[in-house]
């Protein structure tokens, strides 16, 4: 495997730091170390101490997708476009085919320049081997032993996972190899490799504690554990990774075994998008009921993250509210707070104090006039993205048959009015004509001012596709609108804090609900609810993220009768679901990947939506913009994606599969 000569000092000899127990510090500070900070064996594992100093780097080393680069791109699906000038980012190399661009491209996380997901999982592998194969060196007490092991295999798992999502199966690496090594070990399937990852995360589970602060080893920083893996943790990915193991592609890849390169296409229309393996999907609803039963009996600190809002537009959080959904993502004049709410389960380390003013910050909204300053590159969503969102009455503006959207006749939906009673999640994600976007206008220019309500229909000022969007809209879910010149969030006073968390509540609930569609023999099955999970049955799970956002301004309705009265039916709608409410957080990609649908028409297409603005520019001063009325409302094609069978997974590195013939190339590469 080439990867051990060019990866070799990450796999064969990684570096043994001092970092402290309770040094959650930059993830490039390991770097820097003085020489006198490496130490040997001995006294990197001989108490507690050390050897979580010595795990503490893995923390520190989990990418953190928002900041690799100055501005960056980690959305892969038909949900994400740039301007033209960040074109060479990876999500428009996706678009073009060119997937083995990831290798080089240094604004992608997979491989960026201040944090790469390829490069550090074959290193953070190497440290978790070489701590659990010096174990019998610690001087400690059991519960610390615990501890240190638990962490030590939910990485070995965590990293194998992230990769396989995207690489497909690989070696699992077990062991912790001399640096003069090349361990020729057997490139495994996809499932074969979860099988593996499911085995150390079911490790982590019975070692790790629920609450750090509930051990005595916890109390050294007792209040500051949030970020550290804990048992739910295991849980939560153990039952992702049976999920996914069950997807549908992992299934026909495992059916064919010689890559199903000649299956893969036309996946969509012969039905092998429902075709899941029972036998994951069953342990996957098992293990994720079981964690939601977890939540809903209060044996965890997880809960959903409020959305009440006083002001959607603005993300003014109600006097009531406790929490808060955008403080998931984002935390403004908090001291720098770590974002996450109550909702985010996996994080990587603190990501810094103004770490988001030079990069992520500044690159979801206008480049118009200098409105939101730094690089001219936009990174806004596509009107396929817009379209997900459905009516408050619970139903889908489009189905898709035969590879077409089709006009759902029971949404409601008017071309006339297209943002009038939307899902409330619209209302707070996406910025859309006539929206109020600078609120301080002091210290603009009167060219800036102009620009004070968004001019997003067809020839509006901010539709020039080099400074404005090509597609009718920005998205402020993650980033908000304040982030401009005039509000100037980004500014250090404001402590502007953003993290993209790799897993959060929200997405247990779709999973399971997934998960139970999936082994569903009837549409009974779809209500029932199971005795590892006895409050919560598929469609409750669905319910439970629209009661979460049932506002009396803003309602939201359940799954409707007629999105339920199949199987296929509601998986269509869990499917759209999942896309409303991880928008934007890098999910997509590897959803329609899994379920066979990235080759498929309509998700090959990207597109914009193209209008007439009718009410004058003074209207939207003392009105909704939701409630405006537009004329001749269509989409228009952006972008064709070229896709065959082998965009289903990136290509390894050329360099790294001639080593040895267990480690071949995906196929199609």
């Amino acid at each position: 495997m080439k990867y051990y000569n060019n990866i070799k000092t990450l796999l064969c000899a990684s570096l043994l730091l001092l970092a402290g127990v309770a040094s959650f510090t930059s993830c490039t500070d390991w770097l820097d170390k003085d020489p006198e900070a490496i130490v040997s064996e001995d006294e990197a594992f001989k108490n507690f101490r050390n050897f979580q100093g010595y795990i503490e780097e893995i923390y520190n080393l989990i990418p953190d997708k928002e900041k690799v680069n100055y501005c960056t791109a980690w959305n892969f699906g038909d949900d994400a476009v740039h301007n033209p000038e960040g074109y060479a980012h990876m999500d428009h190399q996706v678009d073009l085919g060119n997937y083995r661009n990831w290798w080089t491209n240094s604004q992608c996380w997979l491989n960026g320049d201040r944090s790469s997901l390829w490069r550090n999982s074959w290193y953070c592998i190497r440290k978790c081997n070489q701590g659990i194969a010096n174990i019998k060196s610690l001087i400690g007490s059991d519960e610390e032993r615990d501890l240190l092991l638990g962490q030590m295999y939910f990485f070995r798992a965590w990293w194998h996972f992230e990769l396989m999502c995207y690489f497909g199966g690989l070696p699992y690496i077990d062991e912790a190899y001399e640096d003069t090594a090349i361990p020729e070990k057997p490139r495994l399937s996809f499932q074969e490799c979860a099988d593996r990852c499911a085995e150390d995360f079911l490790r982590a589970y019975d070692l790790l504690p629920l609450d750090w602060d509930d051990t005595s080893a916890g109390l050294t920083t007792e209040k500051d554990n949030d970020l550290r893996v804990n048992r739910f943790m295991a849980l939560c990915y153990l039952g992702k990774c049976y999920l996914w193991a069950g997807s549908p592609l992992m299934k026909e890849f495992e059916k064919t075994k010689d890559g199903g390169v000649a299956n893969l296409m036309g996946a969509s229309s012969n039905g092998k998008t429902y075709d899941y393996d029972v036998k994951y999907c069953q342990k996957a609803a098992e293990t994720l009921g079981k964690a939601l039963d977890m939540v809903v009996k209060g044996q965890v600190k997880y809960k959903l993250a409020e959305f009440n809002y006083s002001d959607i537009y603005n993300h003014t959080k109600d006097e009531k509210a406790e929490t808060c959904f955008s403080e998931i993502f984002y935390t403004e004049k908090q001291n720098w707070a770590m974002p996450g709410s109550s909702e985010a389960i996996f994080r990587g380390a603190f990501p810094g104090v103004n770490s988001a003013n030079w990069n992520c910050a500044k690159i979801f909204g206008p480049k118009v006039a200098g409105l939101v300053e730094h690089d001219n590159i936009i990174h806004h969503p596509t009107a396929n993205l817009i379209d997900q969102y459905g009516m408050a009455n619970g139903q889908p503006i489009y189905l898709v048959e035969n590879g077409k959207y089709v006009l759902n006749p029971l949404s409601g939906w008017d071309p006339e009015h297209p943002y009038k009673n939307r899902d409330p999640r619209f209302y707070h994600d996406i910025v859309f004509d006539g929206f109020h976007y600078v609120l301080s206008l002091e210290d603009l220019s009167a060219e800036q001012r102009k620009l004070e309500y968004c001019d997003l229909y067809t020839g509006g000022a901010m539709r020039e596709i080099d400074h404005g969007s090509s597609t009718g809209y920005f998205i402020q879910k993650l980033i908000p609108h304040q982030c401009n010149k005039g509000d100037k969030w980004y500014e250090w006073d404001h402590a502007f804090q953003c993290y993209l968390p790799y897993m959060r509540l929200a997405d247990i609930y779709l999973m399971y609900a997934e998960a139970r569609a999936a082994i569903a023999t009837s549409v009974s099955d779809l209500s029932a609810r199971p005795t590892y999970c006895p409050f919560l049955s598929a469609i409750e799970a669905i319910n439970a993220l629209r009661d979460r956002v049932n506002t009396p301004d803003y309602p939201m309705e359940h799954v409707p009768a007629n999105l339920r009265d199949t199987r296929e039916h509601f998986i269509d709608e869990v499917r759209r679901e999942r896309a409303v409410e991880l928008s934007f957080e890098g999910f997509r990609w590897c959803d329609l990947q899994r379920w066979l649908l990235l080759t498929e028409p309509p998700y090959t297409t990207k597109y914009s939506h193209e209008f007439e603005r009718l009410e004058k520019d003074s209207w939207f001063k003392s009105n909704n913009p939701k409630d405006a009325k537009v004329g001749n409302f269509h989409s228009q094609t952006l972008i064709v994606r070229d896709f065959k069978s082998k965009h289903y997974w990136f290509p390894l590195p050329d360099k790294d599969i001639y080593l040895y013939e267990g480690f071949p190339q995906n196929p199609g590469w």
